[in-house]
């Protein structure tokens, strides 16, 4: 029998890629464990950017329609726990270690990645807590996801796509958006956020491949999301939400829900969504914000978003990121904003060091400098100037922890 610590060693600690698509090794892992997700309502969404928040504003919707909801996302900030949530609330670390036990105690015949065991805890956790509907983020993709052995869910939704994973998912919009097109299933609505021409083109093609009439969020849907006032904060949430708003009428019928307050409840839903880490204020005096935005896609969401906030401002950027991001983009993105820069690595096997990202910044006659511990962060603030802390969600979650510490 594994304490907790062992368990989640055994699991965050395996391979993080397998030499087998995620899809078919989930696949054996649920077939093996008698198919416990049958019968289990769920909402599939993929994309590059967007998908967090998406999952929340749906958690939070169909909340606030009197459902009882799973949610499953990754990675998380702080705790592994946040990964698992059942309305709201993170799984207890006793049943991540009872639920662990079982898996790994299981002969499944294949060798399972971190990922796919996350993905059979959820499902088994989420049927024990006899979840109304489950709303379930891919891991990487779509098509080989080990989110996609689930089966056909309520609806599938694609949130924006840009240029990350490429080493895995393909050098250009239309391969990596062919990648998250593999969700889509035969008789399955889909909801499409905003995309650029070449993305939505092979979605739309996929769709119809599938016999599926393709729900694009379109101008009046923003203007829509724009007037309930989303919970997350950003401009870019208001695409968000819209996705979400949509998604939520297309599952609503569909899971059976009583029509008549149907708007006013998914109003309600988004207005009163939560996200941490999505241009989350820590700090008011001395200012800081965080926002996990990981890629230039996402970069440029805050950038516009920083700019429709604080109009005529500059800020201090703290960044740390993986060395498989465009981060030289990213860099570009916010060089306008940019007073000076910190860089720091993220505790990942993964992680850009922040040195390198210094110099590279310095290269544009910007000041930068690396440190090399996170807690020093909070000592670096200023009083009458904004400090913005971005880019990948270890380093972000690790920031969080050092503020959590110091309540």
């Amino acid at each position: 029998m594994y304490s907790y610590e062992e368990v989640l060693d055994q699991i965050e600690n395996g391979r993080r890629f397998g030499n087998r698509p995620g899809v078919e090794i989930t696949g054996i892992m649920l077939e093996q464990m008698g198919q416990p997700q049958n019968g289990m309502p769920f909402i599939h969404v993929a994309g590059t950017n967007g998908k967090g928040s998406v999952c929340a504003f749906l958690t939070s919707v169909f909340r606030e329609a009197g459902l009882k909801v799973g949610t499953f996302i990754s990675p998380h900030l702080i705790d592994f726990e946040e990964r698992i949530m059942v309305d709201g609330r993170q799984i207890s670390r006793e049943d991540v270690t009872r639920i662990g036990n079982v898996l790994l105690e299981q002969e499944f015949g294949v060798i399972p990645t971190m990922f796919d065991y996350c993905v059979l805890m959820a499902v088994l956790y989420f049927k024990e807590q006899n979840c109304d509907l489950v709303i379930m983020e891919t891991g990487l993709g779509g098509r080989l996801d080990s989110t996609n052995a689930l089966g056909n869910p309520v609806v599938s939704v694609i949130t924006r796509i840009g240029y990350d994973h490429m080493n895995i998912l393909g050098n250009t919009i239309e391969e990596i958006a062919q990648e998250k097109a593999g969700i889509i299933k035969a008789g399955v609505p889909v909801v499409i956020a905003p995309q650029e021409s070449e993305a939505l083109a092979v979605l739309q093609r996929a769709a119809a491949a599938k016999g599926v009439r393709a729900r694009c969020v379109q101008e009046n849907d923003l203007q829509r999301a724009k007037a309930v006032q989303p919970g997350l904060l950003g401009a870019y949430q208001r695409e968000n939400a819209a996705t979400a708003m949509c998604a939520a009428q297309v599952a609503w019928t569909r899971c059976r829900i009583e029509k008549e307050k149907m708007k006013t409840v998914i109003a309600r839903g988004i207005h009163r969504a939560v996200w941490p880490g999505r241009m989350e204020i820590l700090s008011t005096e001395p200012f800081l914000m965080v926002d996990g935005a990981h890629n230039s896609n996402g970069i440029h969401a805050l950038r516009t978003s920083l700019e429709e906030l604080y109009p005529e401002e500059k800020f201090h950027f703290v960044m740390g990121v993986m060395a498989d991001k465009d981060y030289e983009k990213m860099i570009g993105e916010l060089l306008p904003l940019a007073m000076d820069f910190v860089t720091v690595t993220p505790e990942s096997a993964r992680a850009l060091q922040g040195e390198t990202l210094a110099e590279d910044i310095r290269k544009q006659g910007v000041p930068a400098h690396a440190i090399t511990k996170v807690a020093e962060i909070p000592e670096l603030l200023t009083p009458k100037e904004k400090t913005i802390a971005l880019g990948s969600l270890y380093f972000i979650g690790e920031l969080k922890s050092v503020y959590q510490n110091r309540a």
